[in-house]
């Protein structure tokens, strides 16, 4: 892959063999930062699960301190009185049955997170096969399958986070953007790894966290040492 020259030059400024400690690489990711939008920062965490094993698939959601910077768009499928309850809680859409051929024929996807009230898991399930591959589908261990949409729909926009393992065993999420304070990326960072520390499958052996890695939208990765992240 060809970089081009900010990128190069932003890449000087960090040790590739270097594992660094949680401040110094929140510092050194906001310094290469040098877009001209605001960045988004993500931390990608590789692990020593395998997800093929049902007991060692990490899903969950934690939220962050300070959010994510990025402003959430909330889809609801819900009925009755909670319609109401999703949309007090500031939810952009609600609806029910009527969605699915909105989703399914016009390709309908203005919205960044579903959640759904456990009796219209039977509609939503009919989605399942446009919303799985986006992310998209809702889980009750991510808690956006509940009756407290109020909850949820709060959660979810003060800046609450979903995370999973890809198909190679890596977590991918975003910590904030680089306009956060180091105070603010590093805080989110914590609470994100705590949250992952704490779900550590007990059928795991050797070692969980196997490279935590803080990069930028554009720019070069930043490693970290891993013995410190661990519990």
């Amino acid at each position: 892959m060809k970089h081009g020259k900010k990128y190069l030059e932003a890449a000087k400024a960090v040790d590739r063999a270097a594992q660094y400690e949680v401040s110094e690489a929140v510092s050194l990711v906001k310094k290469t930062a040098t877009a001209k939008f605001d960045e988004t920062i993500e931390a990608h965490i590789r692990t020593g699960c395998d997800g093929r094993h049902a007991d060692q698939q990490i899903r969950g959601a934690v939220v962050l301190p300070h959010g994510t910077g990025k402003k959430v768009r909330v889809l609801v499928f819900a009925k009755g009185d909670k319609v109401a309850e999703a949309e007090e809680a500031g939810a952009e859409f609600v609806g029910g049955e009527e969605l699915i051929p909105k989703i399914q024929n016009e390709n309908w996807f203005e919205f960044d997170v579903v959640v759904a009230t456990p009796d219209m898991m039977g509609v939503v399930g009919r989605l399942g096969r446009v919303l799985g591959p986006k992310g998209l589908m809702p889980n009750p261990k991510a808690g956006t399958v509940t009756m407290d949409v109020k909850k949820a729909v709060a959660d979810i926009k003060a800046g609450k986070i979903e995370y999973r393992l890809d198909k190679t065993n890596i977590i991918h999420v975003p910590i904030g953007k680089a306009s956060f304070s180091e105070e603010q990326l590093a805080d989110n960072f914590q609470t994100l790894i705590d949250a992952i520390n704490k779900v550590k499958p007990s059928t795991l052996k050797g070692q969980y966290l196997k490279s935590v890695t803080l990069t930028s939208t554009m720019g070069p990765g930043v490693k970290l040492n891993v013995a410190k992240l661990t519990n």
